[in-house]
């Protein structure tokens, strides 16, 4: 009987470990889901201001100077996006690791 005890709690436990886990990546899934909207508005933002400045140039070189920049600019905001999603998904990993690091440690001792 002691053994049908035993089994209970630790499948109880890893329930817990489990929902807690899904809490965490559930949580930062939704930060990501708002980091990547906030870039598309800013994205969509920054071409419209290039077509415009696009537009309005006033000669071939304008216009070509005016693409280079929306060009490089875009450019460096998707590096930059990037790198801040990817430390975001690391972030998220190791967030959803954390109910499972006592386990683990018991496991090794």
């Amino acid at each position: 009987m002691n053994s049908f005890e035993e089994i209970q709690k630790l499948s109880k436990d890893n329930v817990e470990l489990a929902m807690e886990s899904f809490g965490s990546v559930s949580k930062n899934v939704q930060a990501i889901a708002a980091e990547v909207a906030d870039y598309q508005k800013k994205s969509f933002e920054d071409s419209s201001a290039a077509v415009e400045k696009l537009v309005a140039s006033k000669s071939m070189d304008k216009a070509l100077e005016a693409q280079a920049d929306y060009l490089k600019s875009s450019y460096e905001g998707f590096v930059g996006e990037m790198t801040k999603l990817g430390e975001m998904v690391t972030e998220m990993s190791k967030d959803a690791y954390k109910p499972y690091e006592s386990v683990v440690g018991k496991m090794v001792k």
